[in-house]
């Protein structure tokens, strides 16, 4: 079950016995049918359970290489060093619906279409809240934090830099190695005149196969190559001309801007993500605009705990009759906890028509 359902007050009056009885399992069905959905969230989050006040996450250096040994000597002792960590915690979200005294009174033959449409949406909104919010994370990451529905979100990753950063770290002082990496890159496409600024489907391609390369020459805790596959694009919900060229991309078996018909490397190759939530400031001037396109890869996001979400209490619903309306009351509780552990899975990759702006390092 997707949920806990309780009642604070007996079913003693009928007409309300004969409405929370089919709420109830209007309610189920559509937690049900939801849960094998779960969007963004499902698709580009690791989603697990928790019983603490939070969830730690630890990362150590790898043991290092074999060392050789000369006959009948012995092992050199080795150990792992804890290089980082990450504390994610967890955050109550609560919502209220009201089934009236009257629509009750008119329900006689049954759950009436008001409040099965509650019903529905009171669901819908508990995971449109997820999704919403693991939407929103990704698309600020290049901040430290954000605030969602009235609730203040950590945006770093383990060595205390947001998601997209150029100033990563990797390694620890005790450890094997040290050094910075960066997640986050521009390209800036210099032009001849004003026709030429405009996107086109080459930016595109390279700034998803630059990205690809970037992600697979991330640096462990050793300072040893990841050498991880990227497999996911995301891109905003609101740029129709970055998303079509982005389909061409991916979806062409032979390249889409060529006429030699050479080999497309990325047809087949790549998972497309647009998050609706995530909208992007569009100047009306396509000489100035950004195109951001985010790079992911899916094994490493589950292997080095990149992008995670803990749900800390399922979607916990309670109703009762207020004494003073008689109304009929439906209060949703639940609890989760959203954050990043390490940086290493994932790039933002921003082509730019002008001067560059902000903190990328140019590809």
């Amino acid at each position: 079950m997707a949920f806990l359902y309780s009642e604070q007050s007996g079913l003693n009056d009928a007409r309300i016995g004969r409405l929370a009885t089919p709420l109830k399992m209007i309610i189920e069905a559509e937690s049900d049918n939801l849960r094998k959905k779960d969007g963004a969230l499902k698709t580009l989050f690791n989603v697990e359970s928790s019983n603490r006040f939070g969830e730690t996450i630890q990362y150590q250096d790898e043991f290092g290489t074999f060392i050789a040994t000369p006959e009948g000597g012995g092992a050199e002792n080795d150990s792992m060093v804890e290089t980082q960590r990450k504390f994610i915690e967890h955050i109550p979200f609560m919502k209220e619906f009201t089934i009236t005294k009257q629509m009750m009174d008119d329900s006689v033959l049954g759950i009436g279409a008001e409040a099965k449409r509650k019903a529905q949406n009171f669901v819908r909104a508990y995971y449109l809240t997820r999704n919403k919010l693991a939407e929103a994370a990704l698309a600020n990451g290049r901040n430290s934090s954000m605030v969602f529905n009235r609730a203040q979100i950590d945006l770093t990753t383990a060595d205390g830099q947001p998601l997209f950063s150029t100033k990563h770290v990797y390694g620890s002082e005790n450890g094997r190695a040290k050094g910075t990496q960066s997640n986050l890159f521009g390209c800036n496409r210099y032009h001849k005149n004003d026709r030429d600024c405009l996107l086109t489907l080459e930016d595109v391609e390279y700034l998803i196969t630059a990205g690809a390369a970037k992600i697979r020459n991330m640096k462990d805790e050793n300072g040893e190559i990841l050498g991880y596959t990227a497999d996911t694009v995301i891109i905003p919900g609101n740029m129709p001309v970055l998303e079509k060229y982005v389909k061409q991309v991916l979806g062409s078996a032979y390249e889409p801007y060529s006429a030699n018909n050479g080999i497309n490397i990325h047809y087949g190759a790549w998972t497309l993500v647009v998050l609706p939530s995530w909208q992007v400031d569009l100047d009306g001037d396509d000489l100035i605009q950004t195109y951001p396109i985010i790079v992911m890869s899916s094994e490493a996001n589950k292997n080095l705990a990149g992008n995670m979400f803990f749900n800390r209490v399922p979607l916990s619903i309670k109703n009762w009759e207020d004494s003073h309306t008689r109304n009929w009351i439906w209060n949703g509780y639940c609890r989760f906890g959203i954050g990043f552990g390490t940086y290493k899975h994932i790039a933002l990759m921003e082509s730019y028509s002008s001067t560059l702006n902000g903190d990328q390092t140019q590809i």
